[in-house]
């Protein structure tokens, strides 16, 4: 059977992230973003054999970027496109693996919108989009919670009364599930251990960050919880804060639920510590030059970060080693000294050389000799999300 070709699709409610993937391959045969959708500066960049390239997308919405997408996307792929793999963030307690896309699924991501009213209406609109201008084509689902529904009850139930459970379905999901699974599997191909005989300390850094332990290929605990708030220090987000946050705002400053969440989503992390950025490139920057809000960002991060996969480690039987990932987990070997520098007790450790030598793609072990291993290995969702989608299809 000749290798087939999936379009990969990832929808933001003004922006989609696409790559076309051939079986077999890790490299794209095309990718790129259409962004500020629905707006006259709406635009659509592409990449494909090393070339860069833009259009104009005239104020266009989700289904006319994927439009104007269609005949890069035929010629890329020599007119012959066999799948489409979607990424929903949310699949709530129902959906553990990815899934073919019917109308009952649809509804089913429409029913979960109230946990991530953010990301799954936009998921929706390129799939209904896609769906309408690839009619005869598999559409599949890769949910970014399924990897996270290994969990054990004990560690996704919160200490709420049983009825905001059962009712309102409030507990623990995690997010970033995608991106843990493929890392862990690269983790231990690199290393010569078998997936189901492994276990993991992930931390995937960027504008949303997470921390996961990995079991023989399963997700047993992780710092995201019933949203993607809930955790490490972000770039706008401020991760765990006292739940008394909220009641202690209303009373002191008279501010309404909604100012607070704004606050706690956008304008926090290391955005609000620092005053000056939410991307680390800048504040590490800013911190070379004497900025004392960038230091203490970059402070706070680390030892948050630090403190999580210390605590995960409650769920591992042993550790093989701890993967950075992510924007930052892949480019900032400041972030990862700092981190490891507070996880004396695992007795990490790390080679400077090897630990400078990994940004912008490089990836490999950068721990020091006889401690226990720490990677780089950069992430692929988009290729994850084609493996999913392919193995639906066999």
């Amino acid at each position: 059977m000749p290798s087939r070709n999936i379009l990969v699709i990832n929808c933001g409610s003004s922006s989609i992230k696409f790559a076309l993937i051939r079986e077999g391959q890790k490299e794209f045969l095309l990718h790129g973003l259409a962004e500020r959708l629905g707006s006259s500066a709406s635009v659509l960049h592409w990449q494909q054999d090393g070339q860069k390239d833009s259009q104009t997308l005239s104020g266009g919405d989700h289904r006319a970027a994927l439009t104007q997408l269609l005949p890069l996307v035929d010629k890329a792929a020599g007119g012959e496109l066999h799948a489409i793999g979607h990424r929903v963030v949310h699949g709530g307690e129902r959906f553990n693996h990815s899934c073919r896309i019917d109308a009952e699924v649809l509804q089913a991501i429409r029913d979960t919108s109230p946990l991530a009213p953010l990301h799954n209406p936009p998921n929706l609109l390129g799939i209904e989009a896609a769906m309408a201008i690839y009619p005869a084509l598999p559409h599949i689902a890769v949910f970014d919670t399924a990897f996270h529904q290994s969990l054990p009850e004990y560690a996704y139930r919160y200490a709420l009364p049983e009825s905001l459970y059962r009712e309102q379905h409030v507990r623990r999901y995690g997010f970033h599930g995608t991106s843990h699974r493929y890392v862990s599997h690269e983790a231990a191909g690199m290393t010569g251990l078998a997936v189901d005989d492994s276990n993991w300390l992930s931390a995937h850094l960027g504008n949303g960050s997470s921390t996961c332990a990995i079991v023989n290929g399963q997700s047993r605990d992780t710092s995201m919880g019933l949203t993607p708030l809930e955790g490490l220090v972000m770039g706008t987000r401020s991760g765990d804060v006292d739940p008394n946050l909220h009641s202690h705002l209303v009373r002191t400053l008279g501010w309404s639920l909604e100012k607070i969440d704004h606050m706690l989503n956008h304008e926090s992390g290391l955005l609000g510590l620092s005053g000056l950025s939410n991307d680390m490139r800048t504040l590490e920057q800013a911190r070379e030059q004497g900025h004392p809000g960038a230091s203490l960002a970059i402070e706070v991060f680390c030892y948050r970060l630090a403190k999580s996969l210390a605590a995960l480690g409650c769920a591992l039987p042993r550790l093989d080693g701890v993967i950075f990932t992510g924007g930052i987990g892949e480019n900032s070997p400041l972030v990862r000294n700092k981190t490891v520098a507070h996880l004396h007790l695992l007795n990490l450790a790390l080679d400077s050389e090897a630990n400078a030598r990994c940004v912008r793609g490089v990836g490999g072990p950068i721990h020091a000799q006889g401690h226990p291993r720490v990677l780089v290995i950069p992430t692929n969702e988009e290729l994850q999300i084609a493996i999913d989608t392919l193995a639906i299809l066999h």
